[in-house]
């Protein structure tokens, strides 16, 4: 492919517009150059011959970016790129080594916020589009791109959009907003996200703290919130909750053919996180099969009492318990909610408060689609070897792509596994980010072909 030459050749411009979108901000935890960052893709995409337009809903909500082009060989397919253009907050930023915002280029690495998470893997969308258009004057296929603004504080509003515009967006495939290179330069391809439901606990018990001599008269409510937690989960993470796992099927043979296959070094990651086991001491399949596919129920934080240096000896008036709930495929986030509630008042938990502040349903890929064996193949041909993952451990908003546009979603990208995404000093490598671009330009071919 000419359009593989053209991405060698113009690797420059590449880094060159990287760097122009990591030095525009654009955090939308506070609302900081979110529609300086919209028009700046807007301006970018159009640059590269793509026309784009900026999609709204409502004020106050972050604009989505939207490009398309027709393609004159192959109108009948469509491919979509759902990127994101906001990033984390960049503070610490004492901890930077260079200015969160500079796109500081050190050999062969590219520093900033948003290097990888997502600018980095939208700028290898957008060349590739790129090197198609100057070398033929054509895409292999229709190309859409939906970017929203939301993305790092929950997309809350992308469900809206995508039935507010649901056929400006329709499409064959949907390639994610991002993917993992491993340590040995193989990029991950996910074939799916978990859901999440995020709740919180609270048990309000007297008008105020009090003296904890008390606590032979006055209920804590702590030890309330405590006894109610124990039963959600045993010491194995099994969720004792009814019906939890009602609706879930069992991963299919080919899947788990997969999982076997997936990478996973247990003393390495041990190492990582200083720790000794895994819940339930899990091994081998076992292991990989709960990170991929598993169930979880996730205390985030606990809060009660007086938790500053030294001791005070008082009974806490209140209470609160965050819990994230991690679903798997067929769970309903809404379902699980009811199951929850019944769960506690069945157990003499009916005091306990209950705020629901997110809920989304997982999604997955079926492995024997044919669009996976064409991402997989251009993966392979551009990195040398690839890894099939059944599922990311981690959340995003897929579920709404799948139910309302009926489309399958794949998620690849450039980002080296320990790119520092979130943290200080996050940074793209150069040389990933020629490979993606390549990658996305064979995606593109085999979607167009097949």
């Amino acid at each position: 492919m000419n359009a593989l030459k053209h991405v060698d050749t113009h690797m420059e411009n590449l880094i060159s517009d990287l760097q122009t979108l990591i030095r525009q901000p654009s955090v939308s935890a506070k609302n900081e150059g979110i529609e300086e960052c919209a028009k700046l893709v807007q301006k970018i995409l159009k640059k590269s011959g793509v026309k784009s337009e900026i999609l709204r809903l409502k004020k106050g909500v972050a604009p989505i970016v939207y490009g398309e082009i027709k393609s004159k060989q192959n109108p009948n397919k469509t491919l979509m790129f759902y990127n994101h253009y906001d990033v984390q907050p960049a503070e610490p930023f004492e901890l930077w080594d260079s200015p969160p915002f500079s796109g500081t280029r050190k050999g062969n690495k590219i520093f900033g916020r948003g290097a990888t998470d997502d600018k980095g893997e939208l700028i290898t969308r957008i060349k590739a589009v790129e090197a198609c258009l100057k070398t033929t004057g054509d895409v292999p296929c229709n190309i859409k791109f939906v970017i929203e603004g939301e993305e790092e504080t929950g997309s809350a509003h992308i469900e809206d959009y995508l039935k507010k515009y649901k056929t400006k967006f329709s499409c064959d495939g949907v390639i994610w907003e991002f993917g993992y290179v491993d340590a040995k330069n193989r990029p991950i391809i996910g074939l799916g996200m978990k859901g999440l439901l995020f709740v919180e606990l609270s048990v309000k018990e007297s008008l105020r703290d009090a003296h904890s001599s008390l606590a032979a008269l006055i209920k804590n409510p702590a030890w309330r919130l405590i006894e109610a937690v124990h039963t959600l989960r045993d010491s194995n993470g099994k969720i004792l909750i009814k019906d939890w796992y009602k609706e879930v099927t069992p991963f299919s043979k080919q899947d788990l053919k997969l999982i076997k296959n997936e990478p996973f070094d247990e003393n390495d990651f041990k190492k990582e996180f200083g720790i000794k086991s895994f819940v339930g001491n899990k091994k081998g399949i076992d292991a990989k099969k709960a990170l991929v596919g598993g169930a979880t129920c996730n205390i985030a934080g606990f809060v009660s009492g007086y938790m500053g240096d030294g001791a005070k000896t008082i009974l806490p008036s209140e209470s609160l318990v965050k819990i994230d709930f991690r679903l798997i495929p067929k769970m309903d986030p809404k379902k699980q909610v009811i199951r929850l509630k019944k769960h506690l008042k069945s157990n003499g938990f009916s005091d306990i408060g209950i705020k629901v502040f997110h809920g989304e349903a997982a999604a997955r890929t079926n492995s024997s689609n044919p669009f996976v064996s064409q991402v997989k193949e251009a993966a392979d041909k551009s990195f040398g070897k690839s890894i099939l993952n059944v599922s990311n451990a981690g959340t995003g908003p897929m579920y709404p792509f799948v139910d309302i546009l009926k489309a399958p979603c794949i998620s690849i990208g450039s980002t080296y596994m320990f790119s520092r995404i979130h943290s200080p000093n996050e940074f793209a490598r150069i040389d990933l980010l020629k490979k993606m671009t390549k990658c996305v330009c064979l995606i593109m071919d085999n979607f167009g072909k097949y």
